[in-house]
């Protein structure tokens, strides 16, 4: 890709510059126009758009607007869960025993990859968090958002754009924008606490939240706290297995968890028309996550110290800041301006405990129980211009929002090794590393940093009373691929005043992360039945790789490309009645050069192992290895569908009542040729197998997701349920369709009764009220003696925890 000069660079702003005044030089100042009844006057959106007049019935793009109450309403804690719960097209699964993944779970939106949802918080860009997925769950080879890092309490409303929005937003819009938008002002706030447990009587949680405005130097301005802290007990669904002489010790759920959250938010009015503000949080989070329980069998029994096997526990510590500062405000000629600095990161440090290293035990007769095994670190900073106006074009009967800006963006990411015992592995061949997570290594160490200069221009206007249009166009210019382009154009006709067309087309790009170009470790990891590396089932140690590392150049790695996209959407909205909403939208989306972890390629044949050898590769101490690849291309196509009705039955009460559904396919439609590297070997290495080409980057998640919600209310009485139906979905094999399983769709039922009472809002309800659980997963593909120690599937879309019931007090005011 060719890489953009300096002067083509700066040309772009000057020439933006230039038509904005050229422009207003011949408009005047100009007002929105009335909406029809089609566009009625609800809150105004933010996302997806430029103007400042748009609304969510009106926008020319699907969006979902999620209020503070409705999110307070699902009963969890996670501000994911709560999301997943209310909206089809996102997926949020529970994995366990997928070291990291279950500590910064992933989101998904349309089933495409956690890192391919842009995340936004009042509009700026949100920083990702440290840890790579890397193991065979949904999300694998993602570095994403970590979106339990921001606290309900602090928020006012999400908006969750379902398109496209390279062109408005950049990298990591490809399936569509979650915005976050904060509580303001100084009125207001409220004190929680929750607490609850899974019907099992384990998973026990509480937690306490707190937000409270304050006004600044007479009202000129206000700053919000919101304060959180919480704990979680780890829930364990594993089915205990009795083997002489031991009893098996697996654990299989939740991590334990404890975190503490500070948010604050703040405005100050320097003049009526200039605005200083500022946001930012800092939190902290520790997991305990159970790795494979060690005995005889795995043939990592060290019985001197652990007579009955043991259970390594890995201890995350996770910390996550930001600060955002600008300024803004609106100049005498209707210019609106914003200019702000954001910087934010998570960092990540992890032990071992509970565990051993064997190859120390066996050179030195003695190893210690407790790894320190690194620090991963993600940083991002960024600077941002944004001016927009409304105005009118004489042959226009409607004003043109015009918009443009610029952005710098600096994205670092860092690995530290951990201590000499967490990863030594000496040459004796016993398993070296602290068992369960080793430490990173001195070769795996290292920094990297990357920046980015894009410039953006929109416009968008009403060419008439009906039709409405934007029309977007981004440049990127990134020091680590070069540079790209995106463009999106959208259109909405209201065919009457309560039923409307709209659509749109766009292209848009992700930057491969700097985690996926530069992370490696080598870790010990379950290789099931029918694994692909002709493996018996068993614990054995994979390296993850750079691809462009001699190791990973050596078995066909190449540098990545940013993957490539083309959305198309095309929609209906339908508003007969002022107390029914009805809107349904088809979309499809080709992504080209997807990045995708590749399968773990088998390294223990003579044949691999003397090729290593040959080319100076003498040290490894792994069976298989991993990089990341451009080798495929997708193709998702689905539907969405909303639909409310609000049912008044005076004094009798209210319903709203609403009914949406996701259905979504994913298909893989090309796999590029093997490497030469690899075919040259002579054996069968496959850079991509079956599990990710069917499943992980296809039907893993459920293809479709139902929502049926209710909220009648009488009185001081409130009660929300809601059923959801999540389809099925299919685990599969790295290597044979013999060890295929098809799990099947389940109805899920949440329930919670409230009662108000001046200031106070009292709760009890239960999430999965009937204690549903999925299929358990069949023997063939069971782990433990008895093929039955870990029984559920972490693919699982609802997890596997059963139900859960919970109480909630809230003081208002």
């Amino acid at each position: 890709m060719s890489k953009h000069s300096d002067s083509s660079r700066t040309a772009w702003l000057p020439a933006l510059a230039l038509l904005a005044l050229s422009t207003g030089a011949a408009a005047q100042d100009a007002t929105a126009p009335s909406p029809t009844k089609a566009q009625r006057l609800d809150a105004v959106i933010v996302t997806g758009t430029r103007a400042d007049n748009r609304t969510e019935s009106s926008s020319l793009t699907p969006i979902d607007v999620v209020s503070a109450k409705v999110l307070q309403q699902t009963g969890t804690t996670e501000l994911s869960t709560a999301l997943a719960r209310i909206i089809p097209s996102l997926n949020f699964p529970r994995p366990a025993g997928g070291d990291t993944a279950d500590q910064q779970r992933p989101l998904q939106l349309r089933g495409l990859s956690p890192d391919q949802v842009l995340v936004l918080v009042d509009g700026k860009r949100w920083h990702p968090g440290a840890l790579l997925l890397t193991n065979g769950v949904v999300g694998r080879g993602s570095q994403a958002v970590d979106l339990n890092t921001i606290p309900m309490a602090a928020i006012d409303h999400i908006e969750v754009l379902r398109d496209g929005a390279s062109a408005q937003y950049g990298s990591d819009a490809i399936a569509g924008v979650v915005n976050i938008i904060l509580k303001k002002g100084a009125q207001g706030g409220s004190v929680e606490a929750l607490g609850g447990q899974y019907y099992a009587g384990d998973g026990r949680q509480w937690q306490g939240s707190a937000n409270v405005g304050l006004p600044l130097n007479d009202d000129k301005g206000w700053i919000r706290f919101t304060l959180q802290d919480g704990s979680q007990n780890y829930s364990d669904r594993s089915a205990p297995e009795r083997v002489a002489p031991f009893e098996i010790g697996q654990r299989y759920g939740d991590p334990a968890a404890k975190s503490k959250n500070l948010f604050l938010n703040a405005q100050y009015d320097i003049t009526p028309a200039v605005q200083l503000y500022a946001f930012g949080h800092y939190s902290t989070r520790d997991t305990t996550s159970p790795a494979f329980f060690r005995d005889t069998l795995s043939g990592n029994a060290v019985l001197s110290l652990y007579p009955n096997g043991y259970t390594p526990l890995e201890q995350g510590n996770s910390i996550d800041r930001s600060l955002v500062v600008g300024l803004r405000g609106t100049t005498s000629g209707g210019w609106r301006w914003d200019i702000s600095g954001n910087a934010g990161g998570n960092r990540v440090s992890y032990r071992t405990i509970h565990s051993v290293n064997r190859a120390l035990l066996n050179d030195f007769g003695s190893t210690q129980s407790s790894f320190h095994d690194g620090i991963l670190h993600a940083d991002q900073q960024s600077f941002d211009i944004d001016i927009a106006k409304d105005l009118s074009v004489g042959w226009l009967p409607n004003p043109v929002t015009l918009a443009f800006g610029t952005e710098y963006l600096r994205q670092s990411y860092q690995i530290d090794a951990g201590e000499p015992a967490s990863y030594y592995v000496g040459t004796s061949g016993k398993s070296g590393g602290a068992q369960g997570f080793g430490g990173y290594q001195p070769s795996d160490a290292g920094s990297y940093a990357r920046h980015d200069v894009a410039e953006y221009l929109s416009l968008e206007t009403n060419l008439t009373d009906r039709l409405g249009t934007s029309l977007a166009v981004r440049h990127e210019d990134y020091s680590d691929f070069g540079t790209t382009t995106t463009g999106s154009l959208s259109a909405r006709f209201d065919f009457t005043d309560s039923f409307a067309l709209r659509g749109s087309a766009s292209t848009g790009f992700r930057a491969p992360a700097l985690a996926q170009q530069y992370y490696a470790y080598t870790s010990s990891t379950y290789q099931g039945p029918g694994n692909n590396l002709g493996l018996t089932p068993g614990i054995y140690n994979t390296a993850l790789v750079s691809s462009i590392s001699p190791l990973g150049r050596l078995l066909g790695g190449e540098a990545l490309k940013p993957e490539k996209s083309r959305n198309f959407t095309v929609g209906a909205v339908w508003n007969p009645t002022d107390a029914l909403s009805l809107s349904l939208d088809a979309y499809q989306i080709d992504i080209d050069n997807r990045i995708t972890l590749s399968s773990y390629l088998g390294t223990s044949s003579a044949v691999v192992q003397d090729y290593l050898t040959a080319n100076g590769i003498t040290d490894s101490n792994y069976s298989s290895v991993g990089y990341f690849t451009n080798a495929v291309d997708t193709r998702t196509r689905g539907i969405d569908f909303v639909g409310g009705y609000h049912f008044d039955f005076g004094n009798a009460g209210s319903l709203q009542t609403s009914l949406s559904y996701n259905y979504n396919y994913n298909k893989v439609t090309d796999i590029k040729p093997n490497p030469a590297a690899l075919d040259a070997l002579g054996v069968s290495l496959k850079r991509v197998d079956r599990r990710d080409v069917l499943g992980l980057l296809a039907d893993t998640a459920p293809r479709s997701k139902l929502i049926l919600n209710g909220l009648y209310s009488v009185g001081n009485w409130n009660i929300n349920a809601t059923i959801t139906r999540y389809g099925s979905f299919t685990s599969f094999s790295s290597s044979s369709a013999t060890f295929d399983q098809v799990y099947s769709a389940n109805w899920v039922s949440d329930l919670a009764v409230s009662y108000n009472l001046d200031h106070w809002t009292f709760t009890l309800g239960a999430d999965n009220l009937f204690n549903k659980y999925p299929n358990k997963v069949n023997a063939i593909n069971g782990y433990g003696a008895n093929k039955g120690t870990m029984p559920y599937s972490v693919y699982s879309p609802y997890g596997f925890n059963g139900g859960y019931g919970y109480g909630k007090v809230v003081y208002h005011w």
